[in-house]
């Protein structure tokens, strides 16, 4: 009997895998990339047509002696890693580090299964090919663009900077998004408005013994001739007085009928985005968990199975026969209503690569309830979002009946409108954030022409908000929409502009720390082809015509590292190195007499003691601004939080609990005297009763 061989990647998946095969099958796991370009250099041979040159990883060796006993031993051999590109190149580097294409009496054979399956597993067998050398070259180029930007920027960065920093093709594109953000939201001046509401007693309160209902509120619009913006105090007060003595009569009643579409099925990006935003997980955290979802996890009952689909696609498209399954399971469980006629609408876009499926589970009839006692609470939140996600995508859309009111009051007009759930759709199973709907009822008894009794006219006062800081989701859909990386990317790229502290991450939102300004100017200065959006994007463009075989790999290497070279001397010449540590300062150390210096550590500036390893004094370092604090008259000086974002804040802090996120100008607001920031080219009064603007960037201070 012919013995066979298949070897996947991840020892996790050995387990699940073998009990779907015979006897004659041998299951062993690579545990990864077996090869790689070496570490202490850059490893492409530059003067010979960029020849990357592989060497075994490190505590490799083993993992190599124990496969080649098992090549030995078999007939037949499957090279069962991941179904993308970067498991395509782990199988062709096994090829290679095993000499299985050296082997004249052994077949070597590629499969791949979107999900581990006993189904899956077994057609991929039926269906063996060979390797497709697209998908390898495709990770090739992109190891190596990235190997180039990596190995021949950071030096240049621990050369006029400090250590440990580094430069990547995506993760510089990443960070300069960020910070191109932060400065969007400190050049933002906000523009006053205000807005009116009208509360009226609620036509429904009639008839003894009826609860009171809330009333109903409408808001302030214009005119019949358009829409009119309140941008003072002034202009409230003009239309609050022609509103005196004025009858309130509803002018017009529209009702109709609105429809909420059911969500797509996940993808690596939308999966990562709702993880976030519902469950508040990291995109590193949620592509873990959903990693042991697929490759396998112990449920009462049916022993060590896989949950999910593979993890890393762009694709919303569902076989066909778990589609089928699905309506059935829907039609089932919750009736032939609920289940969606026709074809679920899919994603679109330039971007998607269709060779896998949208992330699904296995089986939609392993409820979340049915494993929810076998998974941590982790990993069973992660599979019932994914459960709820696809069983929502094939359900029928939600509908609202909708009531929107014109309120006529002399020749102004108010607004109001109210929707009510008529059929909840894929509502009864998957619900997110969004879901506010206007909780007042408008009575069927309100009718055209009726009269409404004012009950309170109320103004509030608002300012225009600036964009919002990124978080990781908003981040990621960023990155998506601008064609930048692609799904096995976002993750690590976050977690390096994390890790290297050039972004800290409070409350959800991502901010820039003085390293990663500095780091961005630099790349920004002296590579602005790296960093640039567009560049980048086309980048990835040929990179994905090179995994469609229609552009050939060394083309887009040969054509990108010369102007990389060039542009990496240049900078050598000319970039200055940046001094972020051991100034010398003025503050004395109190334990030795030295003038203390300014280092940069992971949080940001601290004074230490020039005597190390004599004298271990440090302390938290302040600069001051040369303003006073307008709350107790103390130096206002430069601080940061303890993830190393800036912020001015009071010299007599606790004790004064004056702060601001923009800095201090010594510029007094000529209307009121008060303090004035830096928004951009202009200084903006902190008084919220002022607000005056200085638009003249020559007053402010660089």
């Amino acid at each position: 009997m012919a013995k066979y061989l298949v070897i996947v990647e991840s020892p996790a998946k050995v387990k699940t895998i073998k009990k779907f095969l015979g006897s004659n099958y041998e299951v062993d796991a690579s545990g990864g990339h077996v090869r790689d370009l070496p570490k202490s250099q850059m490893g492409i041979d530059v003067d010979n047509d960029y020849e990357p040159k592989y060497i075994t990883i490190r505590g490799k060796g083993e993992v190599l002696s124990k496969l080649r006993k098992e090549v030995k031993k078999a007939d037949v051999i499957y090279l069962a890693t991941d179904p993308d590109r970067e498991g395509e190149a782990i199988s062709w580097h096994l090829m290679k580090a095993l000499r299985l294409d050296e082997i004249p009496d052994k077949k070597v054979l590629r499969i791949s299964f979107n999900e581990i399956t006993k189904n899956a597993v077994k057609a991929s067998l039926k269906e063996p090919r060979g390797l497709d050398m697209d998908l390898v070259n495709a990770q090739q180029a992109r190891r190596i663009l990235d190997r180039m930007v990596g190995y021949r920027i950071s030096p240049l960065l621990w050369a006029k900077v400090k250590r440990g920093l580094s430069a990547g093709r995506v993760q510089s594109v990443a960070l300069r998004m960020i910070c191109d953000r932060e400065e969007e939201i400190d050049a933002f001046i906000p523009e006053e408005y205000w807005e009116i509401e009208a509360d009226f007693e609620n036509p429904g309160d009639s008839g003894r013994g009826r609860a009171r209902r809330k009333p109903l509120t409408a808001r302030f619009s214009g005119t019949k001739n358009g829409k009119i913006v309140l941008r003072s105090r002034e202009d409230v007060d003009r239309v609050l007085e022609k509103l005196k003595d004025c009858s309130y009569v509803v002018d017009e009643i529209r009702r109709g009928e609105r429809i909420r579409k059911a969500p797509i099925s996940f993808t690596t990006s939308t999966l990562q985005q709702e993880a976030s935003k519902s469950l508040n997980f990291s995109t590193q955290k949620t592509m873990r968990l959903a990693q042991q979802l697929y490759e396998g996890v112990a449920v009462k009952g049916r022993g060590t199975i896989a949950l999910i689909t593979y993890l890393r696609t762009d694709s919303t498209r569902v076989a066909a026969e778990a589609d089928a399954s699905a309506r059935e399971f829907i039609a089932g469980n919750y009736g032939e209503k609920y289940v969606a006629k026709g074809e679920p609408q899919t994603a679109a876009g330039a971007n998607i690569q269709d060779a896998h499926e949208a992330i699904r589970p296995t089986d939609i009839t392993l409820t979340p309830a049915q494993v929810k006692d076998s998974l941590q609470r982790d990993l069973f939140r992660l599979y019932q979002l994914i459960w709820r996600r696809f069983a929502a995508s094939r359900m029928k859309p939600a509908v609202y009946a909708t009531v929107n009111v014109k309120v006529k009051a002399g020749d102004y007009e108010f607004h109001l409108s109210a929707s009510r759930m008529t059929f909840d759709g894929f509502m009864s199973i998957y619900t997110d954030e969004e879901e506010s709907e206007n909780s007042v009822g408008i009575p069927d008894s309100l009718t055209e022409g009726s009269r409404l009794e004012l009950l309170e006219l109320r103004e509030s006062r608002h300012f225009t908000q600036p964009p919002a800081h990124y978080t990781e989701a908003s981040l990621v859909k960023a990155l998506e929409e601008e064609g930048i990386g692609r799904p096995s990317t976002y993750a690590p790229t976050i977690t390096i502009i994390l890790g290297r502290r050039y972004v800290i991450k409070e409350n959800k939102n991502l901010y820039v720390t003085e390293l990663g300004g500095i780091v961005n100017r630099i790349m920004k200065e002296n590579f602005p082809s790296i960093v640039d959006l567009k560049f980048t994007a086309n980048m990835e463009y040929l990179l994905d015509g090179v995994e469609d075989g229609t552009v050939d790999w060394k083309t887009v290497v040969r054509n990108f590292y010369p102007d990389l070279d060039e542009a990496v001397k240049q900078a050598e010449k000319e970039l200055e190195s940046v001094k972020v540590a051991d100034e010398v300062s003025s503050e004395v150390c109190e334990m030795c007499g030295r003038n203390m210096v300014i280092k940069y550590g992971p949080h940001g500036m601290f004074l230490a003691c020039p005597g190390f390893p004599e004298c271990r004094n440090t302390k938290p370092y302040f600069e001051k601004t040369g303003v006073k604090c307008p709350k107790c008259g103390g130096d206002i000086i430069v601080r940061r939080t303890k993830k190393g974002r800036t912020f001015y804040g009071c010299s007599n802090a606790p004790g004064c609990d004056f702060m601001s996120w923009q800095k201090p100008s010594a510029i007094p607001c000529p209307k009121c005297g008060g303090l004035m920031v830096e928004k951009g080219k202009r200084l903006l009064c902190i008084n919220p009763d002022c607000k005056s603007q200085i638009s003249d960037s020559t007053n402010i201070s660089k």
